[in-house]
């Protein structure tokens, strides 16, 4: 068989999706050993796909003092206090150059996971007053939280 349909010289539709399907391997082979994928890259995109699994929660960003509370002169850096809210579940958050400080409301011991990005981040466990602190966070961050019967994640944010 020469690949053609017939005396008009068209090719047949299989032979082309087999060419296709071994072009497209090839260059997936080349693209793997000339290119290869950075690991961190990898688990960054590891990372978002996890974020959007089916049983967490996403948490609402409620209030950001960086867009909703008005300008106090004469404080310098004053702290970034974010309110996220999630069903029942409130997270109120204030940022500073010193830490992460949080509280679940109503208050309720969790397990906390600070995201941000290619390395897991630090596991924290909330009181049984729902309160936690963090380092601060270096870049972007994310929040989950899994409580006795929920799982609830914050939307990504810059410090």
């Amino acid at each position: 068989m020469d690949g053609t349909d017939g005396a008009d010289g068209v090719r047949d539709g299989m032979d082309d999706d087999l060419d296709a399907g071994l072009l497209e391997e090839e260059l997936r082979q080349a693209a793997a050993a000339l290119d290869p994928l950075p690991p961190a890259l990898l688990q960054i995109a590891v990372d978002a796909y996890v974020l959007h699994r089916l049983d967490a929660e996403v948490a609402e960003l409620t209030f950001d003092s960086l867009v909703d509370a008005v300008p106090v002169r004469g404080t310098e850096d004053p702290p970034r206090m974010l309110t996220f809210s999630a069903g029942e579940v409130t997270v109120d958050v204030e940022v500073t150059a010193h830490g992460l400080m949080g509280q679940l409301m109503p208050p309720q011991p969790a397990r906390i996971e600070v995201l941000g990005g290619p390395r897991p981040g630090p596991s924290l466990t909330a009181d049984d007053m729902g309160r936690f602190t963090a380092a601060p966070p270096s870049g972007p961050f994310a929040l989950r939280l899994r409580t006795a019967g929920d799982v609830i994640e914050t939307e990504w944010l810059r410090t």
